[in-house]
């Protein structure tokens, strides 16, 4: 399993990388982000552009990913910034056609990777087409805004009635890596992480964003270590990746079925309290 963590802090940066992260991801969408996410329990980045060469002259092993805003009047200048800044990858979000991606693709000319952030009802529709756009080289399924456009009460419920599991299912029929929403550390999380990571393991998933337990949402390094022991959690996360990898036909379904029903429960209580609001 390959690891996204979210900063835009050089010495943060530097520190996750040392420990084993794969992919820095600097956050740049704000376009409709409060409309979408307002008043719900999520973080909205404030990261800057200058900050993606400052971050990629301290990492030695990590690739950067830099997400834009959506599609809009100031995408092409929005490319070309993070291209020249040094990104290694740039993430679309909130695109719903071929048409978007091909756009995209084209701007970015092979200068980066191209990782398409599946989170709109639209994207998840046209998916059989759109991993076959030449220049698209990951897909990640955002569980978060995908669900709000479905009008889910749970996230995680996208893993639970079998949508993620069709695109994942698409994405392997090309030979497409691809990633699903985040995880928190082994233990903690509405649904923990080492249930959430069983299901990465049986669809295939190559990446997963740490979430908010992996950084607590320090804001400099010294508040990060004092957080979290860092290096041991992601020790205990690849420990569990490498054990269910090796899971019996028996286990994994065992698995499946604890993860669906847990998030049915979480599901359930979380109607419940938005009905009683």
């Amino acid at each position: 399993m390959k690891y996204l963590y979210i900063t835009d802090s050089p010495d943060i940066a530097r520190y996750v990388d040392q420990c084993g992260v794969d992919r820095i991801f600097i956050d740049l969408e704000l376009l409709g982000k409060v409309e979408r996410q307002g008043g719900r329990d999520t973080v909205i980045s404030h990261h800057q552009v200058k900050n993606i060469s400052r971050v990629k002259s301290v990492v030695q092993h990590a690739e950067v990913m830099v997400r834009l805003n959506p599609l809009n009047p100031e995408s092409s200048k929005e490319i070309e910034a993070v291209i020249d800044q040094g990104a290694d990858c740039i993430m679309l979000p909130m695109f719903k056609s071929v048409g978007d991606v091909e756009w995209f693709c084209e701007r970015v000319n092979h200068r980066a990777k191209v990782v398409l952030l599946v989170e709109t009802v639209e994207a998840m529709m046209n998916l059989s087409q759109i991993v076959r756009v030449p220049g698209v080289t990951q897909i990640h399924i955002g569980l978060n805004d995908l669900h709000l456009d479905l009008d889910l009460n749970f996230m995680f419920e996208l893993m639970s009635n079998g949508m993620v599991e069709e695109m994942a299912d698409i994405c392997r029929s090309v030979n497409m890596p691809f990633g699903v929403g985040g995880i928190s550390t082994m233990d903690q999380g509405l649904v923990t992480g080492n249930l959430v990571l069983s299901e990465h393991a049986r669809l295939g998933s190559e990446w997963v964003i740490l979430s908010r337990s992996f950084h607590q949402l320090a804001t400099n390094l010294t508040e990060l270590k004092s957080k979290i022991n860092l290096p041991l959690e992601l020790q205990k996360t690849n420990h569990v990746f490498s054990k269910l990898l090796n899971r019996s036909k028996f286990e994994i379904e065992q698995d499946k079925q604890l993860l669906y029903q847990t998030i049915k429960d979480v599901s359930s209580n979380q109607r419940t309290e938005r009905n009683a609001s």
